[in-house]
């Protein structure tokens, strides 16, 4: 099956390696290029809305009809569950890719997440995203589905981009990508780079890898790149360090919207809340309970749920020695204080949780009980905490459309200029490349936009008599001019000249002239000087 990309006159295709050789030396063929992958980048945790400064007082009643009005963000990832109490259901279109499922429903969880750091009510229900009043224009581009979101290649963002482009109409558009990939893509780079040069804005994730490797598309000119932060304003570890950082936002323990009820523990007397360990079957199953120590091994576990505890091996291998082990879901509680954060890497058939290490030493009382049951989620209103430049960009792309929806003359290009320049600079003095700028803030860069441009006329210093060739000539000296050229006024008739600060005027009868020096194209001009001959 071909996949065309009209606007980019380009064709995603899997062919035989005969086809493909032919292909190479094809005239007509300007170039050929793999299709590269692009995952979702969450690693599975609403300080963020108060740091980022998207708070209340961009809300006023002066602002209530424009704040985060006229702009549409367009979030490509997993779809939007919009049946969700937290998420608008109205100023919201959508598309999803074939084989993806319904674009208004989310089997992993992560594009929901995204949306509501962007856009949850303010309801008095759940959270509140940056854009809280149900006015933002979305679109959702559903390019992953599954446990796991799975991933999406290249040709898939593209087109999703230009499905974006074409939703948005005369809208402002954001583009928000929390996902990437590594390889550099000519189709996608001339994909984003031609929107951005029609006033598209792009904003993407910098990468999970806590190294100096670029991921794309954040890694193109077109887009910005988007590092995480902690609620300390701390970059995180697992953030991407590179040259192509841009700003950042936060991305640690950022608690959001998902279509996922509450995952917990019962057995005997107790009920523990948990998580759900991102990539495991979200379904409910009923067994005793047992202690699985590790679960470095596989045990004699058949229809048990069996509580481990977290260290020595990792989360995936713990689920698989449960499901080897006959074992019908898994509970992995901490090693030190606290709840934490869990993902496969991949996916699993059964049920697995995590737990603090309170919950799990007081439910290690319970095992044998014959009550033990996981609920590992279902379809419901739920709220989870996630770490990932996936959570620090749509902080940045709600940013955006808010400041953009406030000040609806400036252009894509100004709003980026704007966020760069009012980022809270962290680390090294200056843009680096663990914090980009620095962490964006809404009400600095609406401020900054928000500014009158104070426009400074030239200086007409002197207009004097000047005879060249026994002609008579007036001699303007000017300066504080900007451009290359001026506009002069002889009285009342308009001359341009070159922005060298001097111009001899002429010929001239006798009579009286009155002069003045002006910015090309305005009415910003000096004051006038008079002359008679």
């Amino acid at each position: 099956m071909a996949l065309e990309l009209g606007p980019q006159r380009a064709i995603a295709a899997h062919l035989p390696e005969r086809a493909l050789l032919a292909l190479r030396k094809h005239p007509a063929i300007e170039y050929i290029e793999p299709d590269a992958k692009r995952y979702p980048l969450a690693q599975s945790s609403p300080y963020g809305v108060t740091m980022v400064q998207a708070d209340d007082n961009l809300f006023t009643v002066t602002n209530a009809g424009t704040a985060g009005n006229g702009a549409m963000v367009c979030i490509i990832d997993s779809g939007y569950q919009r049946a969700h109490q937290d998420l608008q259901d109205t100023n919201v279109t959508g598309t999803n890719d074939s084989g993806t499922g319904n674009w208004y429903e989310d089997t992993c969880g992560h594009g929901s997440h995204v949306a509501g750091t962007i856009a949850a009510l303010d309801n008095g229900v759940g959270v509140v995203g940056v854009n809280r009043n149900g006015l933002l224009k979305l679109h959702i581009e559903k390019v992953f589905d599954g446990a796991a979101c799975g991933y999406a290649y290249s040709s898939s963002l593209v087109t999703a981009l230009n499905r974006c482009v074409a939703a948005a109409g005369s809208n402002k558009l954001v583009v928000s990508m929390s996902l990437g990939g590594g390889g550099s893509n000519t189709t996608e780079n001339n994909a984003f780079q031609s929107a951005y040069n029609a006033g598209v804005l792009h904003i993407a994730a910098a990468g999970n890898d806590g190294s100096t490797r670029t991921s794309y598309p954040a890694g193109y000119a077109s887009v910005m790149s988007v590092a995480a932060v902690d609620s300390a304003g701390v970059v995180a570890s697992f953030s991407q360090k590179n040259a192509d950082v841009e700003v950042a936002a936060p991305g640690v323990g950022v608690v959001s919207t998902t279509p996922f009820k509450a995952s917990s523990l019962s057995a005997g007397a107790g009920t523990w809340l948990g998580a759900n360990i991102d990539g495991s079957a979200r379904t409910d199953v009923a067994g005793t309970l047992v202690a699985g120590g590790l679960c470095d091994t596989a045990g004699a576990w058949a229809g048990k749920v069996v509580l481990c505890e977290r260290g020595v091996n990792s989360f995936a291998q713990k689920v698989a020695n449960v499901l080897a082990g006959g074992g019908a879901g898994a509970v992995i509680y901490n090693n030190v204080s606290g709840g934490f954060a869990a993902t496969l890497n991949g996916t699993s058939t059964i049920p697995g949780i995590t737990l603090s290490r309170e919950d799990g030493l007081v439910a290690l009382g319970a095992v044998n009980q014959s009550s033990g049951l996981v609920n590992s989620g279902g379809v419901g209103d739920g709220y989870e905490s996630y770490d990932g430049t996936s959570m620090a960009t749509p902080h940045v792309s709600g940013v955006a459309a808010l400041v953009w929806s406030l000040n609806p003359t400036k252009t894509n290009a100004q709003v980026r200029d704007a966020l760069q320049k009012t980022a809270q600079d962290k680390g090294t003095v200056g843009r680096d490349n663990s914090y980009g700028f620095g962490i964006v803030k809404a009400k600095a860069a609406h401020d900054y936009l928000q500014a009158p441009v104070v426009v400074t006329p030239p200086t007409l210093a002197s207009v004097t008599k000047v005879t060249v060739s026994r002609k008579r000539y007036a001699k303007l000296t000017w300066s504080g001019a900007t451009g290359t050229s001026v506009d002069y006024y002889r009285n009342a008739t308009k001359f341009s000249t070159a922005n060298d600060g001097t111009q001899n005027d002429g010929p001239l009868n006798l009579g009286t002239y009155a002069y003045k020096v002006c910015l090309t194209g305005t009415t910003t001009c000096s004051a006038t000087i008079s002359i008679t001959y």
